[in-house]
């Protein structure tokens, strides 16, 4: 102790005498080296010098000052004041180094560095009071140095632009009210709390006031700023504002002794006309700050929003009951925030209150939360109409939040008419799909679909697009919204009054559907996210009851079978039909829009809608199936068939969902695939399909199921629909003229499943003998060339002429029958005794459906011509393994296909010389004479007269119809002549038609296609091929090997480089490859030697 004070004392001597910043610091640095109890014992004595430089009159340096106050704080940083007066003092002399000058209303101009340091020692000084001592601060008599304390630290937090400064004073200001975060100061009893919230109350207007200004201020002061602030603000309104505090408020204020008279006015009496009327201003102020934070970019902002209510609501549930609006909308908003902390926090909080039940002006929870909901459901289509995405999103989270919050206590609002009708009317406004894109009309599924399996998943919803909004979030609210309904609500009564609306009004229908299927996902407990258990555990004969009656509504003829399409392939069964099951409902329910009669036409629009509204409802079949799982089976006997019909439909949106729900079937059920499915429930599907296909009306959609499992199945299935395939024939004949559309689509399923089925393995084989028979002549014309004696030169030229003779025609009309009952009497020996003995039951299905193909080749209908032949090319394809039963046939069928093939629209034409070259794999000899007879002079003439079109047409002639037609004839016209083994003048038209497209001024494609063509002619005559390209040019002359011969000489020596030239010696060369080393090459090379 005495060394401390004699190395003290100097420096505390020299300070006294002249205040400068080196003697302060000298003081500073002997400080340094005492004990913290010498410096105890020593505190007044050190702090005397400090003091005295503070109050000398007049201006002092900023630098001085600053070290003094420091030095002060370092001095209080290792002491406790004990002296009541020493604290009031010090705490004056503080506050005044912070005080503006008495001429001036300003603040005073001081450096940031000075104003932080006086906040700092501030905040020591009040950590520094010992015990009781700092109470003393907290007396009525002490007021006015209190509220010039705050004043000064109010305007530091909210006029500096320092962040740090901001920071500190807004703590400084926390310890003040005696709300400090640290765990040093004595916790106050009931009293001493009651003591300090009289004093503040004083203070709240002007600290409420500041602090919400501070919170709503710029972003750019940065969060720390505004959480300090928000910290503040509730801490010392939850300590005025207590409800504890207030109950015990006198009615009468009390009076302060005479000589506080003045201290007295200043002294707030919290009674109940105060209450309500700073509560009333409060509510506005927590309103502002609520807005500000609950949107505030960091989340931290937002955790400390979360904070604020649930200390408010805690401590003044009954004096801040108008606040209860303001502070459950910014509690309930925040249960979605984004960040995972502020949810976490708010939901704790959320469950916190739910247990608490908390009651304001004697009304439960749920009543403000039900008031609340009904405002906002009133006010739902206005705000989704008028709010960006991120508006609706904000307003969509409050909505979700207020249920979650009611949680089993939903039915107070579902029990109430008002409330559920406008809460469903809201979500049905706001569900309004856009029906106006008229690609969802024009997507039409073409061509014969491959399995069902392939490219299906489960659980797949079409992407929808809706009329109020775009962002994929905020529907994902709405489908929460409608699933937390469904998970506290009574299930019977929504589906009932959701089903009301689904029948009301065809505006409200593919709204009300959506909000059913999501209604039975959330009762199920599917995806939901609840803050709390329902107190009703999940009753599942209710959920399978609500199931069974939405089903039996969802395919009803009236909702199930609506107008989708005004394709005129379809219009007269399927629309007819559609028109007939809408009308049958027109007296029941008249009021439905979707009542169509005949007499207005179907709009985009409305068949828009009517695809949407379908897809809807198969979503709704797949998630039923997904909710009941294996329970499901007992309501397959109804849904199947139904979702197989629109798994058919030709509207591609319908066929896509139809397939996904298809595919929840299956996982639901517990079936390894669609193929398992369709094939455990035949039997009630076929016998489906025969009865219906006995009724005009409902052919086409027999059509469609029955298309849909032959698609889906395996060979298993064929016995199970011969019958139907019999039924679909005797259809046909007795209905040529109105359903051979329908029917000819089932006969292309069929045939396309017997193909995949027995078909495929045949045709490879088939072309493995092809492909065997051509290199088994090639290799033995190659031994030929090198061992050829002269009676075999001589029977070669032998055979030549009759062949050749046989090409031409020249034989009498005898022999020319004969010739063509060869092919009918000398059928493939391997298929012979087969065929004759017993014909599979799938040829036997194919000859019977070629059998009608042959009527309905010359139908007056574009469109049943095109769909006759794919059924013809699939027909030839099934019955080649079986030429004794295929000939006749093709014979009975040229003469039609002769007729598309000249003389038909260019688009039969295109198939029906797909027609031609399927044919051509199996019937060869026998269409070798028809083919150069009836069909090669058109097929050339029409090459060699489009020729000079294509050669000048621009890029955009690919995209055309003759295009198309030039290159199929050109693709296939060249393995045509090699399997029908065509003469050699047939061969040269062909070369001279395809010659003019090997130009480099033909498209390229075409190019591409007349090489194929020469390529083939090689295989099939390779000399007069290599004679015809030389003719045209000649890279290379040929010197004879002999002086008695004469030079060779061929037109295309010496010819000048043209259009055709790198195409014809590309073929050459290709040519010479396939030869190897012939003859032509040993002598070319021979002859320079």
């Amino acid at each position: 102790m005495a060394a401390a004070f004699g190395a003290l004392r100097p420096v505390c001597v020299q300070l006294t005498r002249a205040q400068t910043v080196e003697n302060v610091r000298q003081l500073q640095a002997h400080l340094a080296g005492v004990s913290g109890a010498a410096l105890q014992e020593l505190q007044e004595y050190v702090l005397f010098p400090l003091r005295f430089a503070l109050r000398v009159p007049g201006p002092k340096q900023e630098r001085l000052v600053q070290s003094l106050v420091q030095c002060i704080s370092s001095v209080l940083a290792a002491t406790c004041v004990k002296k009541q007066e020493l604290l009031q003092e010090l705490f004056s002399e503080l506050c005044t180094c912070l005080a503006p000058p008495p001429s001036s209303g300003k603040a005073a101009p001081l450096s940031e560095e000075l104003k932080l340091a006086v906040i700092q020692a501030l905040h020591t000084l009040m950590h520094s009071a010992y015990g009781d001592v700092i109470l003393s601060l907290y007396q009525p008599s002490s007021l006015p140095l209190l509220g010039f304390a705050v004043s000064l630290l109010l305007t530091l937090a909210e006029q500096e632009k320092a962040k740090q400064i901001k920071i500190s004073a807004l703590e400084c200001l926390q310890v003040l009210v005696l709300q400090c975060d640290c765990q040093e100061h004595r916790h106050l009893d009931e009293d001493e709390e009651q003591q300090c919230g009289d004093l503040f109350a004083s203070f709240l207007p002007g600290i409420s006031i500041t602090l919400s200004r501070v919170i709503a201020g710029d972003i750019k002061q940065g969060h720390k700023t505004t959480v300090s602030a928000i910290r503040l603000f509730y801490l010392i309104v939850g300590l005025v504002m207590a409800d504890k505090q207030l109950a015990r408020i006198p009615k009468n204020k009390e009076k302060l002794p005479v000589e506080h008279n003045r201290i007295s006015e200043l002294m707030i009496h919290r009674g109940p006309d105060w209450t309500k009327s700073t509560a009333e201003k409060l509510s506005l102020l927590l309103h502002k700050v609520v807005e500000a934070s609950s949107v505030h970019p960091h989340w931290k902002v937002r955790l400390e929003l979360v904070e604020l209510v649930h200390h408010l609501l805690r401590n003044c549930s009954q004096s801040l009951v108008d606040s209860f609006n303001h502070l459950l909308k910014a509690l309930v908003g925040l249960v979605n925030d984004e960040n995972s902390e502020v949810q976490s926090r708010c939901n704790k909080v959320l469950e916190g209150i739910a247990e608490q039940r908390i009651v304001a002006q004697n009304r439960a929870l749920a009543d403000v939360l039900s008031e609340n909901l009904h405002s906002l459901a009133t006010a739902l289509p206005r705000l989704m109409n008028s709010q960006d995405d991120t508006g609706k999103v904000s307003t969509l989270s409050l909505l979700l939040g207020y249920l979650k919050l009611l949680g089993p206590k939903i039915n107070i609002v579902l029990n109430s008419m008002s409330h559920l009708q406008r809460l469903s009317k809201a979500l049905v406004q706001v569900l309004e799909l856009d029906v106006t894109d008229v690609k969802i009309v024009e997507s039409r599924r073409s061509g014969p679909p491959g399995p069902l399996q392939q490219g299906v998943q489960k659980g797949r919803c079409q992407k929808k697009y809706f009329r109020f909004f775009t962002e994929e979030k905020v529907f994902q609210l709405l489908q929460q919204v409608c699933r937390v309904l469904g998970y506290y609500g009574n299930l019977y009564l929504l589906v009932d009054h959701f089903m009301g609306l689904y029948s009301e009004s065809g505006l409200y229908r593919k709204q009300a559907a959506m909000i059913l299927n999501e209604l039975i996902m959330g009762a199920a407990g599917v995806g939901v996210d609840f803050l709390q258990e329902r107190e009703v555990p999940l009753n599942v004969d209710d959920v399978k009851g609500s199931i069974t009656s939405i089903l039996d509504e969802y395919m009803d003829q009236a909702n199930w079978y609506l107008v989708t399409s005004v394709d005129t392939e379809e219009s007269s069964p399927e629309q007819s039909e559609q028109h007939l099951g809408l009308a049958l409902r027109a007296g029941g329910a008249s009021s439905s829009v979707l009542l169509l009669s005949s007499e207005p036409p179907v709009t985009a629009r409305t068949m828009n809608s009517n695809i949407w509204q379908i897809c809807i409802q198969l979503e709704g079949v797949g998630c039923f199936a997904a909710v009941l799982g294996k329970e499901f089976r007992l309501l397959l006997l109804s849904a199947l068939y139904p979702v197989l019909e629109k798994a058919g439909d030709r509207t591609l949106l319908i066929s896509e969902t139809a397939l996904g729900t298809l595919a929840d079937i299956c996982e639901a059920c517990g079936y390894d695939s669609v193929q398992c499915l369709i094939s455990e429930n035949s039997d009630y599907l076929v016998n489906g399909i025969s009865l219906n296909l006995r009724q005009l009306a409902h052919q086409p959609r027999a059509s469609q199921v029955l298309d849909t499992m032959l698609r889906n199945s395996d060979a298993s299935l064929l016995p199970l629909i011969e019958d139907v395939i019999q039924d679909v024939l005797s259809a046909l004949d007795q209905s040529y003229n109105s359903q051979a559309s329908t029917f000819l689509r089932v006969l292309h399923s069929v045939m396309t499943a017997l193909v995949q089925w027995f078909g495929m393995p045949s045709a490879e084989e088939h072309q493995q003998r092809q492909a065997d028979k051509g290199q088994s002549r090639s290799w033995s014309q190659g031994q030929q060339e090198v061992t050829m004696t002269s009676q075999e030169v001589e029977q070669f030229f032998l055979d030549y002429v009759s062949q050749k003779q046989i090409a031409e025609g020249d034989l009498p009309d005898l022999e020319e029958e004969e010739a063509d009952e060869v092919p009918l009497a000398k059928p493939e020996p391997s298929s012979d005794t087969e065929g004759e003995a017993a014909m599979p039951s799938h040829a036997q299905l194919a000859r019977d459906v070629m059998e009608r193909c042959i009527h309905l080749l010359s139908d007056g209908s574009l469109r049943v011509r095109l769909k006759v032949l794919d059924v013809l090319e699939l027909c030839v394809t099934m019955l080649h393994p079986h030429g004794n039963h295929l000939l006749p046939m093709a014979h009975r069928v040229w003469p039609a296909l002769v007729t598309r093939l000249i003389s038909d629209d260019p688009l039969a034409v295109l198939r029906a010389f797909k027609v031609l070259c399927t044919l051509a794999q199996t019937c060869g000899d026998f269409l070798r004479q028809r083919f150069s007879k009836d069909v090669l002079p058109k097929l050339t003439s029409s090459l060699l007269s489009q020729a000079p079109v294509s050669a000048r047409a621009g890029p955009v002639y690919s995209h055309t119809l003759a295009f198309k037609l030039q290159l199929a004839v050109l693709q296939g016209l060249g393995s045509l002549c090699e399997r029908l083994d065509m003469g050699e003048s047939d061969l040269n038209k062909v070369a001279d038609a395809c010659l003019i497209y090997l130009s480099a001024k033909q498209p390229v494609k075409l190019q591409e296609a007349a090489q194929s063509v020469f390529l083939h002619l090689m295989h099939v005559d390779p000399d007069s091929t290599w004679l015809f390209l030389s003719e045209v040019c000649c890279p290379e002359g040929y010197e004879p090997p002999h002086p008695s011969l004469h030079p060779v000489k061929l037109s295309g020596m010496g010819r000048p480089r043209n259009e055709l030239t790198d195409n014809v010696l590309l073929l050459l060369q290709r040519l010479q490859q396939q030869e190897g080393t012939g003859p032509r090459t040993s002598t070319q090379e021979a002859s320079p030697s």
